[in-house]
């Protein structure tokens, strides 16, 4: 009997996820005897036109991490839809747009201009250059992919079957995701492949939060002393968990937690979360006050809140494409359309 054809693709991301599926050590032994890898261009010597060769659906199981940012991205995963029986959004960037949708704060014009326009001090390009689709050389033309306004998530470009969140999967969440399609037991299409629960509701520091939370200051890591016992929260530090998927450390605590750091938010959020920044936001409003005081003067809130650097980057770190915001400067280009 055939082995069933795996495909993975990397689209905008760190590579990150090419590296968790190299994580499961031994175990990558176990999936090369289950399956036949047909496409994995990072890691063997595959062609886009051996894609394209194939049958519809004759890819058992496509992974695609990383966020579509260019033409050459969204046509790849156009053509590994038709060519694949299920796709996996693998990791946070093909999930929700990851740190690469934050460039959704900008628009393709702008960050041309702050890359090539004599802003950044590590260019040298007096003139102003910018990348160009097509170049005349003398060998012919060459050709760069389309660079769009809008980071999107790998469904808003085309349909997908499961997600598997984090930045990135956990090693454990990734071969359970695989055996578990392979196996033919399908979970309910949609599903995120890793528990639905809050990571507060798992985290070992519960027991070290106040009944009545209360923040009068906000800190940052890099400028205290951190409690490796207590709530993060509950030192004026902005963790994520309230709004964060658990799993990304079994059911143990999560792994930046486990290191004595707040959650970032990448495995985004558990199923009644909609929007993470905007959650996290609420929790955050619902929790800030002086101590002893019942509510706090507009100047009081104001000073709190300019002790939060970079808010959007916080609250958004992971989620800005998939968010309700979706991005700042919207355009009439084509693929806003």
């Amino acid at each position: 009997m055939a082995k069933p054809k795996v495909a993975f693709y990397w689209c905008a991301s760190c590579g990150g996820c090419e590296e968790a599926i190299i994580d499961l050590h031994e175990d990558i032994l176990k999936v090369a005897e289950l399956v036949n890898i047909v496409f994995w261009p990072c890691a063997m010597d595959f062609k886009t036109e051996d894609v394209k060769n194939m049958q519809d659906n004759e890819i058992t199981v496509c992974f695609i991490n990383g966020a579509i940012r260019t033409g050459e991205q969204e046509e790849m995963a156009i053509l590994l839809r038709k060519k694949s029986q299920l796709i996996v959004s693998f990791g946070a960037c093909s999930q929700l747009g990851g740190i690469p949708g934050l460039a959704n704060f900008w628009d393709r014009e702008s960050i041309f201009a702050s890359s090539y326009g004599g802003k950044c001090p590590s260019v040298d390009n007096p003139d102003g250059v910018v990348p160009q689709e097509v170049s005349e050389v003398p060998e012919g033309e060459l050709y760069l992919p389309r660079f769009y306004d809008t980071v999107k998530t790998t469904d808003q470009v085309i349909d997908v079957d499961y997600y598997l969140p984090g930045c990135s999967p956990a090693p454990y969440l990734t071969m359970q995701a695989i055996t578990t399609i392979l196996s033919g037991d399908l979970p309910t299409k949609g599903s995120v492949l890793a528990p639905n629960k809050a990571l507060c509701e798992v985290c070992s520091r519960n027991d070290s939060k106040p009944e009545k939370l209360s923040i009068d200051k906000i800190n940052r890591v890099s400028l205290v002393e951190i409690d490796p016992e207590k709530c993060f929260l509950a030192q004026g530090i902005i963790c994520m968990g309230p709004v964060t998927r658990s799993g990304c450390n079994g059911e143990n605590d999560g792994r930046c937690i486990a290191a004595n750091m707040p959650c970032r938010g990448c495995y985004g959020p558990p199923s009644e979360v909609h929007d993470v920044g905007a959650k996290m936001i609420a929790a955050l409003a619902s929790v800030v006050g002086l101590e002893g005081e019942e509510d706090m003067s507009e100047a009081d809130v104001q000073k709190l809140l300019d002790q939060i650097v970079d808010p959007a980057g916080l609250f958004y770190r992971f989620s800005l494409a998939k968010s309700h915001f979706r991005r700042k400067i919207m355009t009439d280009s084509k693929e806003e359309k």
